[in-house]
Formats: structure tokens, sequence, C-alpha cells
């Protein structure tokens, strides 16, 4: 009878000693639990997670983080403090403390919603990895990142993020490179089947909503490179005109002092020759101002639509003005 007394004790030692260490490795899982009980992902936030083809895993984080879509800019700067300083259209709180996301009204943005939600549920799956996996992942990031990175706009983006959130560049090239760019080396695409079935997806989304605004800087830019060779051109015709109008009054002066009928009639020929081909000068820099001008307008009114692009993501703190 001792003896079985003796083995229910050591059992129960035993299990005091593994409690916390079974507790300790499914600390995650239990967390988890936790957070989920109860929970019903909301339809838009179910249906943004199936269009960015987010693997069972990757909701199960997303969900985890009771991810919010929000309309109202002043609620989405409340959650979402960084606005202050940049444009953000979403954000991740760390420890798996929650997920926001703008909910962009602009449709000639379609596609930023998802993007963003991939973006920040990537940062929460970056949040979970072990140290050791880390490791591995910032190996390959930053390989590609040195040696097969060529997009402009993305290696801008990584310099800012060196200047603002130094110790946070690789998280955020984590979520940059799985949602922005369409082919990685195969080691990285393995990886990112993990939350993706079809990545292509997201990076499609990317590709539609930058689009929205590189094709209109690309027309300014194209418009302006444009605008000043007409301008120059418009210069220079004024220029001559003033010359060919100098002369045509100094013929005209001349012209007014022969009296020889014969003479006149010779050289007037030559004096309205002269005259036509300036007046048909006149005449090609009024339409070359014309164009000049409707130039303009088309590439201040594109110049506008690129001004609304930008405000409709703009989530910034804006000054107010007095009553």
């Amino acid at each position: 009878m001792r003896t079985f007394n003796r083995t229910l004790g050591y059992l129960f030692l035993l299990a005091l000693v593994a409690a916390p260490i079974l507790l300790y490795f499914n600390a995650q899982a239990i967390s988890d639990w936790w957070a989920l009980r109860g929970y019903v992902p909301p339809a838009a936030v179910a249906a943004l997670a199936n269009r960015d083809t987010m693997t069972t895993y990757a909701k199960h984080v997303f969900y985890v983080n009771h991810p919010d879509l929000e309309s109202n800019v002043n609620q989405f700067r409340s959650d979402c403090h960084e606005t202050e300083k940049t444009i953000v259209l979403g954000c991740y709180h760390s420890s798996q403390d929650g997920i926001f996301v703008y909910n962009v009204q602009d449709s000639r943005l379609a596609g930023v919603q998802e993007v963003t939600s991939a973006h920040e549920m990537l940062h929460a799956v970056y949040d979970r990895l072990s140290s050791k996996e880390k490791d591995y992942i910032d190996g390959l990031l930053q390989n590609y990142y040195s040696h097969d990175l060529h997009d402009q706009r993305i290696i801008q983006t990584i310099n800012e993020y060196k200047k603002s959130e130094p110790n946070d560049v690789v998280n955020e090239m984590h979520s940059i490179f799985g949602t922005e760019i369409s082919s990685l080396p195969a080691p990285l695409e393995a990886y990112y089947k993990k939350y993706f079935t079809d990545r292509k997806v997201v990076t499609d989304y990317e590709d539609s909503y930058q689009a929205e605004f590189t094709s209109r800087e690309d027309k300014i830019q194209a418009d302006d490179a444009q605008l000043a060779q007409l301008r120059s051109q418009i210069d220079s015709e004024e220029q001559s005109l003033k010359q060919q109008l100098s002369q045509i009054n100094g013929d005209r002066s001349r012209l007014s002092g022969v009296h020889d009928s014969q003479q006149f009639n010779s050289e007037a020929d030559s004096f309205n020759a002269e005259v036509a081909s300036y007046n048909a000068a006149v005449d090609r820099l009024r339409n070359d101002i014309s164009s000049y001008n409707q130039l303009v307008d088309s590439r201040n009114s594109i110049a506008k639509e690129l001004t609304s692009l930008d405000q409709s993501i703009d989530t910034r703190l804006t000054t107010q003005q007095p009553q």
C-alpha cells in the first residue's frame, strides 16, 4: 500500500513538473484558442481572406487578430497611430493584438484592401516565427534584396523604412516581397506557399492599383517633356517672327519710296511673298500655342486625378481650420 502511494506521489510530482513545460510549448495554441473562442469573422473580412487565397493557417493567424476593415478615417487613425507620420493603409499590433485595414472607397483602387490585409497578416506570421526560422527567412530576404531586387519603387520603399524603422526593415521586406513581387526565388516561393495558395492573385491586385498611380505619373512626365519641347519651339517661332516682322517693316518702308512702277511691281511680288510667309508662320505659332494650352489642360486634368487618388489613401492627420 505504501509503494502504491509512493508511485502516485511520483506521478503527481511529474505532472507538476511537466505542466509548466507543456504550457510553455502550447502557450501560442492556448492563446489562439482564447482569442478565437466564439469568433466568427465578419463577411467582409472573410471575403478578403478568400480573395487573397490565404491558406488555412494564414486565415487562422489573420482571424486570431480579429481584423477590422474600417471606413471611418478617424477611427482608423486612432487604431493605427502611424498615420500621424506617414500614409498608412493598415497596421498590425504586435503580440497578435489586432489587424486594422483602411477601407479605401475609391473604386479605381480596387485591390488595395486585399494587398493591405495580406501585408498585415504576414507581419503577424513573422511575429510567430522562431529565432531559427527568422534567421533562415531573413537570410533569404536579405539575399534577394542585395542581389535580385530591381524594382525601383520597392527599393525606395525599403530605403525609407531604413530611415524610419531601421529595426523592422527585414520584417517589412517579409510583407512587401510576399505581396508586391510576383516572381521570387524558389526558396521564397516555397516559403510563401504556407500562406497563399496562389500568391500571384495578391501581386496582381498590387499591380492593378499601383498602375492607377504609375500610368498617370508616366503620362504627366511625358506631357511635361512634350510641353518643354513645345515651349522651346514656340519661343523660337516668336523670336523668328520678330525678326521677320522687322524685315517686313524695313522692306515696306523701302518699297514705299520706290516710284518706278515696273520696279515697284517687281519688288512688290517679293514683298507679298515675304508677308505671306510671315502670316503662315503666325498661323503655325497660333496652332502651336493652342496645342500647348490643350496639352496643359489635359496634363492638369490628369494631375487632378492623381491628386484625388493620393487623397483617397491619405489617412494622415491634417490641420483644421478655425471657425
